[in-house]
């Protein structure tokens, strides 16, 4: 089966492509680098000929509100129009957890405007909502420095491996479209205070990992369970303490 990746020379879409081609399916790397360009169209029809599956799992390189709402709005419509024209028969999207869900935050809700997108389109789909990732632990906790003290809220937070995150949007992509949401989250929940006071002793991080409940996420306040799925998500193997 052909199976186009967008974004497919990223993180999460290289490992994508190697685990689907070790099953045996033609898995087709598209992104600017292949000479395939959602957001402008350029070599869509080419790529998408023949194909019977399309995962998106691009990102925007902004996250400035208005460049990234741009960026999801017209890469989407532009790969659903190639889609269409070329008869795919299924378009699977890797989203976040919680994007729909209050604090509202320009990234969280471009992701859940290209959901709308997507439900609204004829072409059968699938979304899978996957939690923060390991490989940004450390960007986070770099965004929540202050003064040198590393500011978390005690929330809930179950960060998965990339390598769990590919496994899961791959069985998704092979499958039938759910025409409905996947969740995916890592094996363990646990504070978010706590995850961070932890993985930054195991780096030998000096910094103070202070416990605060108005601190922000990427400018926003967290709820209990801003970051977190719903009972039934599919949960990843890999532990943190493994992977790091």
């Amino acid at each position: 089966m052909k199976i186009v990746v967008v974004g497919g020379t990223g993180l999460i879409g290289s490992k994508l492509v190697a685990k689907l081609a070790e099953r045996g399916h033609e898995a087709v790397a598209a992104s600017p680098s292949t000479g395939v360009n959602a957001l402008t169209g350029e070599g869509l029809a080419e790529v998408l000929e023949g194909a019977s599956v399309v995962v998106d799992v691009s990102k925007s390189s902004s996250f400035e509100e208005s460049a990234v709402r741009e960026f999801f709005d017209t890469s989407t419509r532009n790969l659903l129009a190639a889609e269409a024209e070329a008869g795919v028969g299924h378009h699977v999207v890797l989203s976040i957890v919680g994007a729909d869900r209050p604090p509202r935050r320009p990234y969280f809700q471009a992701k859940a405007a290209q959901e709308k997108l997507i439900q609204e389109s004829p072409i059968p789909f699938s979304l899978v909502r996957a939690t923060q990732f390991f490989e940004f632990v450390p960007s986070i906790a770099d965004e929540a420095t202050d003064g040198g003290k590393v500011r978390m809220a005690p929330v809930l937070f179950q960060p998965i491996a990339g390598d769990d995150v590919a496994r899961a949007v791959g069985r998704v992509s092979v499958g039938e479209p759910t025409n409905g949401r996947v969740d995916v989250a890592g094996p363990e929940q646990l504070r978010m205070d706590e995850f961070f006071r932890e993985a930054l002793a195991s780096w030998g991080d000096p910094r103070e990992v202070v416990t605060d409940p108005h601190a922000h996420y990427f400018g926003a306040e967290l709820r209990e369970r801003s970051l977190v799925p719903d009972d039934g998500a599919t949960l990843g193997e890999i532990r943190y303490r493994d992977w790091r």
